[in-house]
């Protein structure tokens, strides 16, 4: 079953506007499926498979001349070959539009893209469903704890794949081919570690050092698996908004998961009972609010605009959102009940920045919108009445 994706609508109007489109993000997350939904009427050319990445690298003048029209070249990364001469066809032939590339490794794209094709392309990265998109196919989680279990990864959803299963088998589908083709890795069995002690600290601020030593690596060597674990979009560094309040602000990012199904899996959590009573159900609650605002402002080609504001003295807001000069604050519970322990970081954002009028919101795992004043209570099935502001 196919499940419309918001990405869509982005595709189809960046592509009148640039020569070249990349869609980037974690392997499964949907990219080949949109892209030939959206752009059927060209060429599809996968350079996974051999002969096709052979012919590419050996005549990559020839290979180009193949497709006049333009055409989708899948994990166009593995060819990196291709780049500069895509710049000498696109440029010669003016037309917008004209290829569509995807790749699943951040970090061999963009490097092919900025140094060849940089002004002539629209990036588009391409995270898992949202909730918003399974509910409009009438396919979404009906609880939390299932919603947290079974992330939003889209085989688990087209093909009703038990999701401890799938993602199991595609941590170690991570590894064997990503992993190795970044990282000089000789244990795999450590990185995995490490990825599992990463999934543990979702929600937090990053401690390199702590993971380091529990791994048994250098610090140095878990900032650069950090880095492959972003450039691959399997976790997103949540930067601290610097906005002076004369207190001494932390600047250190947190760790979040860009699903919250694989973080679950990582820490052994297979079913929704399970997910109740884990202790890191809030956590992952929090994960999973971060990964679907990250995906609206991706989804529609714009940069993340989410922050969070955290001072020395413990005072925090999980989120922040960056509207130009306005900022919004967001915090996010997961327990089913309003209490007034919600509202205590918001009241002190409000303290210290002095604008009581400004819109203050609280996403929550209960049923239910309401407002308090000039804050808006929302449901976790409501989440998407936080897109306008994105």
């Amino acid at each position: 079953m196919y499940v419309p994706r918001t990405a869509a609508d982005t595709l189809e109007r960046l592509a009148h506007g640039y020569p070249v489109i990349a869609v980037t993000g974690p392997r499964q997350s949907g990219k080949t499926t949109l892209v030939r939904r959206v752009f059927g009427n060209k060429p599809y050319v996968s350079l996974e498979t051999p002969d096709q990445r052979q012919f590419a690298q050996e005549d990559p003048r020839r290979f180009l001349a193949r497709y006049p029209d333009g055409a989708v070249l899948d994990e166009a990364q593995r060819c990196p070959e291709l780049f500069s001469y895509l710049q000498s066809v696109v440029d010669e032939d003016g037309r917008s539009g004209l290829f569509i590339l995807t790749g699943s490794q951040q970090l061999g794209l963009m490097a092919g893209i900025s140094q060849s094709l940089a002004g002539r392309v629209a990036l588009v990265p391409l995270l898992p469903f949202s909730l918003a998109e399974l509910q409009a196919a009438g396919r979404a989680p009906e609880t939390v704890d299932q919603l947290l279990t079974s992330g939003l990864y889209p085989p688990v959803h087209d093909r009703d794949l038990d999701p401890a299963v799938w993602y199991g088998n595609y941590v170690n589908t991570y590894l064997e081919r990503d992993v190795r083709a970044l990282l000089n890795v000789r244990d795999l069995g450590t990185f995995q570690r490490f990825l599992g002690l990463c999934a543990g600290r979702t929600g937090q601020l990053v401690n390199a050092s702590a993971l380091a030593n529990q791994c048994g690596i250098t610090h140095n060597t878990a900032k650069a698996w950090l880095s492959v674990l972003e450039a691959g979009y399997l976790v997103h560094l949540l930067k601290p908004h610097y906005r002076n309040f004369n207190r001494r602000l932390v600047k250190t990012p947190k760790l979040y998961f860009l699903d919250a199904g694989l973080a679950a899996s990582l820490l052994g959590i297979q079913d929704p009972h399970m997910m109740a009573m884990h202790p890191l159900r809030g956590a992952l609650f929090e994960t999973w609010v971060v990964g679907e605002l990250l995906k609206s402002r991706f989804h529609r080609g714009k940069p993340s605009n989410l922050f969070f504001w955290r001072d020395r003295s413990g005072n925090e807001v999980d989120l922040i959102l960056e509207l130009g000069p306005e900022l919004v604050p967001i915090e996010i519970k997961s327990g089913e009940t309003v209490t007034r322990d919600y509202f205590k970081g918001l009241d002190r954002w409000e303290a210290l920045s002095g604008d009581a009028r400004a819109r203050k919101w609280v996403v929550y795992g209960g049923s239910g919108r309401q407002a308090r004043g000039q804050t808006e209570v929302l449901p976790w099935t409501d989440l998407s009445v936080l897109d306008h502001l994105l």
